[in-house]
């Protein structure tokens, strides 16, 4: 490992622990994570290459025992789907309320809904974004979450996007897909030849800001993030095949884009610079 990958990796780990750490994960949960982490990606890696990923070839890849590796891989798989199905649902149904202009009032922002109705109802919206989902169950979730309040048969939407206020489980899914996202956008950039194949990512920062600054700079990201994110919002919508049945083209893609701010002491910073060189 290169000491910059090494750095880099130890960057990454120190923020995903003080999660883990907070949340009780103790080192041997994760550590049996991260083998089963990496006997699964070796195994992507040796099929993408059109080799037989065998339990020796993956040992030898991971360092792990012949022994480790079979056991890891007869382990049952998470359930992914179940962790981020009620998310991506929920997700559906915010789009809808953003963009589709049955539910939108006339200035072009969301709608209160009444609950039930043919038009225009919250039965109709989640009918149209989330498939056999029943209009109960989906309004229960997204209050659960804080997401929607429902008040003498309306239904009110509480902010601009699909993200948890109330539900822990549901936050840390979303610090499952984004993170990974992040991460993912920054491999395809390290991988490809040519600037025409890189992926878009920025970021802006400055590290001598006053503290009175910051708030100012936050409310800014938030309004001026959201429009943009709107923007998107709307075309892609007009893209994809579940929001409108009427698009078409071949295959199957997942795209999007992530806007996210962030604030810390440079004294912190600086420890943990100070720290990596040790």
């Amino acid at each position: 490992m290169t000491s910059m990958l090494y750095r880099a990796t130890r960057k990454i780990l120190k923020a995903l622990v003080r999660i883990l750490h907070r949340k009780g994960m103790a080192f041997g949960e994760f550590s049996l994570l991260v083998k089963q982490v990496y006997v699964e990606v070796s195994e992507e890696a040796l099929k993408a290459d059109g080799e037989r990923p065998t339990t020796s070839r993956i040992a030898i890849a991971t360092g792990l025992t012949r022994k480790e590796v079979a056991q890891l891989r007869q382990a049952a798989d998470e359930d992914e789907l179940a962790s981020t199905g009620s998310y991506n649902r929920g997700a559906r149904v915010m789009t809808g309320w953003l963009q589709d202009a049955e539910f939108l009032d006339t200035e072009g922002k969301p709608a209160v809904l009444p609950v039930q109705g043919d038009v225009g109802s919250f039965a109709a919206l989640v009918s149209r974004y989330s498939g056999d989902m029943p209009y109960r169950a989906m309004l229960r979730e997204m209050e659960r979450v804080g997401a929607v309040q429902e008040d003498e048969e309306c239904v009110r939407l509480l902010g601009d996007g699909y993200i948890p206020h109330a539900d822990e489980d549901e936050k840390l899914g979303i610090l499952g897909t984004d993170v990974s996202a992040l991460v993912g956008t920054i491999d395809h950039n390290l991988k490809v030849k040519t600037r025409q194949q890189l992926y878009f990512q920025r970021k802006v920062s400055y590290d001598n800001l006053p503290v009175e600054a910051l708030p100012v700079f936050k409310e800014m990201v938030s309004k001026d993030g959201m429009d943009l994110l709107i923007r998107f919002n709307q075309w892609l919508a007009v893209q994809d095949r579940d929001s409108n049945p009427q698009a078409s083209g071949s295959g199957r893609m997942r795209a999007g884009v992530g806007i996210y701010y962030f604030e810390e002491p440079v004294s912190k910073q600086a420890d943990e610079g100070t720290t990596d060189e040790d």
